[in-house]
């Protein structure tokens, strides 16, 4: 059976899809780390030699693995292992702290943590991890060696029926907020993210390229069709401009998913027209807030289409916008995509009418979470039901609908400043401070005003060569803001606080302002 065909069923296993191609063209790439390369036929033998690992270790469908380390061929085959035998896996930050570490590996019930030189010398030196057996993916000596811990080739798992509706993975959220939450995306949902992956262009001709961790839902939506429909991947551990344009050049990429903070960084990259990019299709964008200027500039200078993803690791409604289609509708994040059905609601839960401000709820029959891990409260205030009883995802963004049917992002719901009775959505504020020649990123944020209540202040990150004292700037925004939007304030910063894949940490910067 090829490939086509199992697609075209309503749900599938991604692991099958793999094995079809391991049988069509079992020398064909699927994964490149460095000088390192895994075919298709090694990839399925080694997800099988994983698989086997796993069920001799006595687990079974539905238990949870964790892996907490930094992006390599074994990362991407322990991830892809485990779904074959039916089990979850947890994808962790190694940038968070021992004790949020071992949080969420207890909250999760991983039977087994996978972690590298980095992460095991941070657990081990907390002494916070507890009793859970620990396998070195890199062969350090933070576990079992990962050699030893596989079977030997030629086993084959316990075949198990997948599940739609079981378990795939626990994604844990930034945790900016208190303890990261787990969202359980089910079977369906990654389903879901391959078969619309055709669409896009990835088969066996593409070239993709990861440059972003492989715990971040925003990486995996690339990830998952990328490899399901074989095509190669191309596995960057750590971000870096150059080295990411030279592996595009070398490799002849034709997709890449990236965060709008990367973007920035290539677009100002002095030798960014002496790379052969000629070779991208699609290029793709999620995660943050991703300013109409950027994509200006990157459909300007980048060959390839450039897709706009807004939606949430829970799910529900997705938006989309081929920016390269329309490019008269830069400043907005799409239409809905096809069988996603999003909506505007006010603060009662009522659904506002056509041009109106409210919160932005989705839904989608394939591609919603189960809900958190073991927080049904959590799941709940995350949840909102039309008339009909159908269960809608909050975002948590506040937008509005223009005439065309795009949906126009004002900001968070909870980074909206209320100022003497007045609305201001940073975001309007961020806009205009984007203009400024001397403002090369800018945040903006409320704080307290005993006058107001709230009063926006904005944190600004100088472009290079430019000495605007803050109060000029100030000054030069005010004037083209309404009189409720003005900033009191402009603090001068060398960077912004970022979570790893890019968003701005204004929690981080509130506590600092308070703090002085």
């Amino acid at each position: 059976m090829s490939y086509q065909d199992l697609l075209a069923r309503d749900f599938g296993a991604i692991p099958e899809l793999v094995h079809t191609h391991a049988l069509a063209q079992p020398r064909h790439l699927a994964l490149i780390d460095g000088e390192r390369t895994l075919d298709y036929a090694g990839l399925d033998q080694l997800m099988d030699r994983i698989a086997v690992a796993l069920q001799r270790d006595g687990l079974k469908q539905r238990d949870v693995i964790a892996i907490c380390a930094t992006t390599s061929l074994e990362y991407a085959a322990t991830f892809l292992g485990a779904v074959r035998a039916g089990i979850a896996v947890a994808p962790l930050a190694p940038s968070s702290t021992a004790e949020s570490l071992a949080a969420m590996v207890k909250d999760c019930g991983a039977r087994l943590l996978f972690s590298d030189r980095t992460v095991g010398a941070a657990l081990a030196a907390s002494g916070v991890i507890g009793a859970i057996e620990q396998i070195a993916l890199d062969e350090s000596h933070s576990g079992r060696s990962f050699q030893d811990w596989l079977t030997q080739a030629g086993g084959r798992p316990t075949a198990i029926e997948v599940d739609p509706d079981a378990p795939f993975n626990i994604i844990y959220s930034s945790g900016t907020t208190g303890l990261p939450k787990g969202i359980v995306q089910p079977n369906r949902m990654r389903w879901a993210h391959v078969r619309r992956g055709s669409d896009s262009g990835y088969g066996p001709d593409a070239v993709t390229l990861i440059s972003t961790p492989l715990y971040s839902n925003t990486t995996l939506v690339s990830f998952f069709p990328a490899i399901a429909l074989g095509g190669a991947v191309v596995l960057m551990p750590k971000f870096d401009t150059r080295m990411f344009l030279e592996l595009a050049e070398r490799h002849r990429v034709t997709h890449a998913m990236l965060v709008p903070v990367q973007y920035q960084r290539i677009m100002d990259f002095p030798e960014f027209q002496s790379f052969d990019l000629s070779h991208f299709r699609m290029k793709f964008c999620t995660s943050a807030p991703f300013s109409a200027a950027l994509k200006r500039r990157v459909l300007e200078r980048w060959p390839g289409g450039l897709v706009e993803y807004y939606g949430m690791t829970e799910g529900g409604g997705t938006v989309t916008l081929p920016a390269h289609l329309f490019p008269d509708k830069l400043h907005t994040v799409g239409k809905p995509a096809p069988e996603h059905d999003v909506r505007l609601v006010d603060e009662h839960g009522q659904e506002v009418g056509p041009g109106q401000v409210g919160e932005v709820v989705g839904r989608s029959p394939l591609a919603m979470m189960l809900g958190y891990h073991g927080l049904p409260e959590k799941t709940a205030e995350a949840e909102w039901f039309d008339k009909e009883g159908r269960r809608y995802i909050r975002t948590g963004d506040v937008g509005r609908f223009d005439d065309d049917g795009f949906l126009m992002l004002l900001d968070r719901k909870k980074d909206m400043i209320i100022s003497g009775g007045f609305n201001v959505y940073p975001s309007d504020l961020e806009a205009v401070l984007q203009q400024h020649p001397a403002v090369a990123e800018a945040a903006v944020i409320g704080v307290p005003s005993e006058q107001w209540g709230e009063t926006p202040v904005a944190f600004v990150v100088r472009a290079a060569a430019r000495d605007e004292a803050a109060e000029q700037i100030r000054s030069w925004v005010n004037e083209r803001l309404g009189k409720t939007q003005r900033l009191s304030a402009i603090e001068l910063v060398d960077t912004l606080p970022r979570s790893p894949i890019g968003k701005v940490l204004k929690r981080e910067l509130r506590d600092a302002y308070t703090r002085r």
